[in-house]
């Protein structure tokens, strides 16, 4: 009898708390923090730096060499503007609703 008494509230009391407790942990280490959104920012940022530095890059050389034909994703063309517009649309969103 004397054992019940702590069986029943480790059952109904401290088995749920256990739960509830991981299940607080496992949800708050898959959110994005402010700092990690900051951090994506400023990396966006950095990469549209460069992909304009490589383009300058890659306009010198077909200056020089008529036949330099870029690999990469031209700025100028539709179909590889459109991922970038709805990046910078996300990103306008995300900063007017957290003015």
């Amino acid at each position: 009898m004397g054992s019940e008494i702590f069986v029943v509230p480790a059952i109904f009391i401290g088995l749920p708390w256990v739960i509830m407790h991981y299940i607080t942990k496992w949800k708050t280490a898959a959110t994005i923090t402010t700092d990690d959104e900051q951090l994506l920012e400023e990396l966006y940022n950095l990469a549209k730096r460069l992909d304009e530095r490589m383009d300058t890059v890659e306009r010198l050389v077909a200056s020089d060499n008529p036949e330099f034909k870029p690999a990469r994703i031209v700025a100028d063309r539709e179909i590889d503007n459109e991922p970038l517009r709805e990046l910078d649309r996300l990103l306008a969103e995300k900063k007017g609703t957290r003015k």
